[in-house]
């Protein structure tokens, strides 16, 4: 797909030179731009919609105990006791 772009010469020369700089393409920088402005709102959405949800229900949780409920404890002693017993 093909997208034109009106700008004035003072943007035109700050975006070129811009490229220039970062050694990338114009259709990469504005690409990009375009892509990272997207994620950007997208992830502002999903924090706000977050932060409602957290205000309904503001339980937290530690790494401990996110972990003790996926099954991801990691124990160094329990660990060290099976190593023993395969060695």
């Amino acid at each position: 797909m093909t997208v034109s772009v009106r700008l004035n010469e003072a943007d035109e020369k700050l975006i070129k030179a811009y490229a220039d700089i970062n050694n990338i393409s114009l259709s990469d920088l504005i690409r990009n731009a375009v892509i990272e402005k997207i994620e950007n709102e997208y992830d502002l959405k999903c924090y706000y919609e977050a932060l409602e949800e957290y205000k309904k229900n503001p339980k937290t949780y530690t790494m401990k105990d996110v972990k003790k409920e996926l099954g991801l404890e990691w124990n160094l002693e329990l660990y060290l006791q099976k190593e023993q017993k395969n060695n």
